[in-house]
Parts: C-alpha cells; sequence; structure tokens
C-alpha cells in the first residue's frame, strides 16, 4: 500500500494472511491486461494480484508491507505512486489494486500511472456511492462513512487513466479468499474477530467505542438469530453485487 491516510508501518501486520487474492477476482484483472508482457503494479503491498505469467516491477513504500510479500514474488522497489522513477511508456500494463484510497496525491498518483503505461491501466477499486449495499451499514454507519470519504470517484479514476475507460462491477464469490469488508456478506462471525478487522484499514478510521457498539451488536444479533432472520438468504447467495469495480483505462 501507498503512504497515505493509514499507517502501514504499525498497523500493516497480517495482510499477507488475510489478504490473500482471490482467484477469480484475479482471472478478470489478468484478462483484462490483454496480451501485455511487462507489467507494473503500483501500491503492491504483499503481491496481491500480481500475475505470475507475465514479467511483473512492483513498488511499495510500506517496508512492513514489502516485508510480507512471498518468497515466490519480485521485491518490491521502495517508490510511491507520486513519484514513480520510470520513463514514460515503460510497461505495457499497469495496475493499481485498492490503493488509490491511500494516495497523498491522487490527481498525481494517476497521472503517472498513465504516464508510465503504454497499453492499459487497471484500477481496483471501491465505489462509495455503493457501500450502502452492504448489510454491515447498518452495524457500523461510522465505518461506511469514513470509507466514503476515502475513495476516489470512480468517475474521476475513468477520466485519468485513459481516454477511455470501462468500468466493471466485480462480483464477490461467497467464499472469497480476500478478506476485504464484503468479503464476509455471507460469513458475518468474522467481523467478530480483531485479527480480520485489523487486515481491513478502514476500521483505522472509527473510533473505539463505535467499533465496540458495531461488534457487540452484530454479536448479540448472531447469537439471537436477528441477523439470520435478516440477512440468512445471504448464507447461500452465491455472489454479491457490492462496491468492488474494476476500471480499465486505455490512451
Amino acid at each position: 500500500m501507498l503512504k497515505g491516510d493509514f499507517d502501514y508501518e504499525t498497523k500493516g501486520h497480517g495482510y499477507a494472511v488475510q489478504r490473500r487474492p482471490d482467484p477469480r477476482i484475479a482471472a478478470m484483472i489478468h484478462a483484462a491486461m490483454g496480451d501485455a508482457r511487462t507489467v507494473l503494479n503500483v501500491g503492491a503491498g504483499a503481491g496481491s494480484y500480481e500475475p505470475t505469467d507475465r514479467y511483473v516491477v512492483a513498488v511499495e513504500p510500506s517496508a512492513r508491507m514489502r516485508a510480507q510479500r512471498p518468497a515466490t514474488a519480485v521485491p518490491a522497489l521502495d517508490a510511491s505512486a507520486e513519484h514513480l522513477p520510470f520513463d514514460d511508456d515503460s510497461f505495457d500494463a499497469v495496475l493499481a489494486s485498492v490503493t488509490v484510497h491511500q494516495w497523498a496525491d491522487t490527481a498525481r498518483g494517476l497521472a503517472e500511472l498513465r504516464r508510465v503505461g503504454r497499453g492499459p491501466v487497471l484500477v481496483l477499486t471501491f465505489d462509495g456511492v455503493a457501500l450502502d449495499r452492504f448489510w454491515l451499514a447498518d452495524y457500523a454507519p461510522e465505518l461506511m462513512t469514513a470509507e466514503r470519504r476515502r475513495y476516489p470517484a470512480i468517475s474521476t479514476i475513468a477520466a485519468a487513466i485513459g481516454s477511455t475507460a470501462a468500468v466493471v462491477e466485480v462480483p464477490i464469490p461467497i467464499d472469497c479468499v480476500d478478506g476485504f469488508t464484503e468479503a464476509y456478506y455471507a460469513r458475518p462471525e468474522m467481523f467478530l474477530d480483531p485479527k480480520v478487522r485489523a487486515a481491513q484499514s478502514a476500521w483505522g478510521f472509527v473510533d473505539e467505542a463505535a467499533i465496540t457498539r458495531a461488534v457487540d451488536r452484530l454479536g448479540a444479533d448472531l447469537a439471537s438469530g436477528a441477523w439470520d432472520a435478516r440477512y440468512g438468504h445471504l448464507r447461500t447467495q452465491s455472489e454479491f453485487a457490492g462496491s468492488m469495480r474494476l476500471i480499465v483505462g486505455r490512451p
């Protein structure tokens, strides 16, 4: 992840375990890269969604996140989106996966992605307008408010990364292994685990009293059956149309 509103140096532990790339989401991303052979992964973190069948260069400013990259991944360079140390048109494709909301200067970072990419620029992010589709908004409205402030508008990203851009709604599978919040739409018990919440930066923007209220209420509703009475149908719903978006910009 990139320098911005969340301190990954002190709070970024556990990402390699809780935030593993989901193969179905990965397949969508890799297909959108087309025949690109060289890929720059910006805000590469622990390596989620990097292709393994192409030449990859990764940049990541957080030492803690770089240290969590698997031995099979390329080492990440210490660099940020706003200052990419590459010439114009250096890569066939550029990827920024769940990172744009972390950048100190979103406009500059997006411009840099477009500058160094001669082909598609892919941004995996979330649409703040669609956050209220998720039942967690009923338990932790403060979390959704914080997230909505953080995510750049989809239209802003699309306009910055290409003369044309496609916005794709990414369906979230019921057994998604990438532990962002909506990944647990059918597994509400997971939010009772502090390790799960620790790998979701959104909780870092909610005060402890609000977190306690949300978790206690959810725990009580799960114990009483109130959650299942209201949302139990999600436990067998194979996919969830949430807020995840893949934006593909072309020069």
